[in-house]
């Protein structure tokens, strides 16, 4: 069993595993105490004017007690990162890691504008951990890129309400500016930056021109 469990983990992409690994290590970190959640929530006066930029970031790795919410959260993390990572953005790992990096930035703007608004601001204070609306947005990006395969929640995970619409909104707007705005105009806004495409070897090698945004094909003919 253990070892089954070692080759799943092994045999994962390079992002999902550094995702639910740090994942897995922040909110176990807590648990036992050696972390708290008090230094890693989102906190826009700390970002602010404290400077502690790692807000940003681990608010996003936190995932609650280690309960069965927990456990279901990380199997679809796992899952549709995995699916999408080893589908949709095979060979491209530096566009997969820019749409998670687009996806929690949107999210992380909408909490902060939300949180500067009259009568909302305090629903929005209250968002102190993304975790939960970027897999939300993983799984809507992955319904839109296969949208005649049913999903299956085991009968037993419970959404939190409060975290879906982000994470559709996120989702939505990457699918847009990707998919389908490309498609209608022959121009790509979000293309990944040199400097992330750096970071990762498989992006050097050369790869067919994504069929999403190349002409349709036409037939040739020998005379």
């Amino acid at each position: 069993m253990a070892q089954a469990v070692e080759e799943w983990y092994k045999q994962m992409p390079l992002i999902t595993r550094s995702y639910l690994t740090a994942a897995v290590a922040t909110t176990l970190g807590c648990s036992i105490e050696i972390l708290s959640p008090y230094s890693l929530y989102l906190n826009p006066k700390l970002v602010l004017q404290q400077y502690e930029i790692w807000r940003l970031v681990t608010n996003f790795l936190y995932f609650g007690k280690m309960d069965f919410d927990f456990l279901f959260h990380m199997f679809f993390l796992a899952r549709y990162c995995k699916l999408l990572e080893e589908n949709s953005f095979r060979g491209r790992t530096a566009d997969f890691f820019f749409m998670l990096l687009f996806g929690a930035t949107v999210l992380t703007v909408i909490v902060l504008i939300g949180g500067m608004i009259p009568f909302v601001s305090e629903t929005f204070a209250k968002f102190f951990f993304l975790g939960n609306s970027l897999t939300f947005m993983m799984v809507y990006v992955w319904s839109k890129h296969n949208p005649f395969i049913p999903m299956s929640f085991l009968g037993l995970f419970t959404f939190t309400a409060a975290y879906l619409p982000w994470g559709m909104i996120a989702g939505h707007t990457y699918y847009y500016l990707e998919d389908v705005y490309p498609q209608m105009t022959g121009r790509r806004p979000l293309k990944t930056p040199w400097f992330i495409k750096a970071l990762f070897a498989d992006d050097n090698v050369v790869l067919a021109a994504d069929a999403r945004f190349a002409p349709p094909a036409q037939n040739l003919h020998q005379d």
